[in-house]
């Protein structure tokens, strides 16, 4: 059975980081298009990042230079490395698999997500 696991979520200050992984179990994360989402209380779920096959990556505006996701496909696992948080970030955090080759933006084009991961960032 196809799984992915999130964890790395927590509570930090404004300006700190956090570390979150997607581990999957039941299929090679390597061979899939991985997207990261997030959910805030009353929004609606919302693109974070995409890392493709061929380790090509997609940013929300609102995010780039300050996530970075990567692969460890030794670990069989997708991180995303999240720096200068700020309240804004509060979210639960998801990780899903696509099938296609190129990124999405819309949460119907991916399937097997996790459980989510919370985070909280406030002073």
């Amino acid at each position: 059975q196809s799984q992915l696991v999130e964890s790395g979520g927590g509570l930090v200050q404004p300006g700190g980081s956090l570390r979150l992984s997607c581990a999957a179990s039941g299929f090679v994360l390597e061979d899939y298009t991985i997207g990261w989402f997030r959910q805030a209380p009353g929004k609606e779920r919302e693109w974070v990042s995409c890392i493709n096959r061929r380790d090509n990556t997609n940013y929300q505006d609102s995010v780039k230079g300050r996530f970075t996701i990567s692969r460890d496909n030794a670990k069989n696992t997708v991180y995303l490395q999240m720096n200068s948080l700020s309240p804004e970030d509060t979210a639960i955090y998801y990780c899903a698999v696509r099938i296609g080759y190129y990124c999405s933006v819309s949460p119907i084009d991916f399937r097997s997500w996790g459980q989510g991961t919370q985070v909280t960032v406030s002073s």
